[in-house]
């Protein structure tokens, strides 16, 4: 495999899912230079069939519970790396993940935003190293698309000299 950082994946068993597709008038990536901008994803899983699936959905502090957005932040993270990958075509040509930003779908006096995007940072974490860490931004939402509780974006440093064409 050319990518070490996908078979670095393979081998502590983190499945990429497939990679998510626009629901409307946007790409997954615009590419800037050495930056990558990568659109909001959600943590939803696209099947073989092309149909779509939302494990986890609901607003934090009412229906779900930290550990359950924590988790919803980590499956939107593998979308981004899907993303990345599907993109760029080796993740060993990411540099540094720059900048997250996260959503969270949040009731009122919800104050844990932050411990919730923790399952993105850590995501990113274990797939890219020290390369994984970022500047972040929390932000509370009253609504989200199809009830997800969480959507992130992220800009990415990539090594141009090891980009698909």
């Amino acid at each position: 495999m050319d990518d070490p950082v996908l078979a670095s994946l393979v081998e502590r068993g983190i499945e990429l899912p497939i990679p998510p597709v626009p629901v409307a008038n946007y790409v997954p990536a615009a590419r800037a230079g050495d930056l990558l901008f990568l659109s909001g994803t959600i943590g939803n899983q696209r099947l073989e069939d092309g149909s779509v699936l939302l494990p986890i959905k609901g607003r934090l502090g009412d229906e779900l519970t930290i550990a359950e957005g924590y988790q919803s932040a980590r499956l939107a993270a593998l979308n981004l790396v899907a993303a990345i990958l599907g993109e760029v075509g080796n993740l060993s040509s990411v540099l540094r993940v720059v900048k997250l930003t996260g959503y969270v779908y949040a009731a009122p006096g919800f104050r844990d935003a932050p411990k919730v995007l923790n399952g993105a940072s850590d995501l990113l974490g274990e797939v890219f190293g020290e390369s994984g860490r970022h500047a972040r931004a929390a932000l509370y939402q009253h609504e989200m698309t199809d009830g997800a509780p969480i959507e992130i974006e992220a800009i990415i440093q990539v090594d141009s000299t090891l980009l698909n064409s």
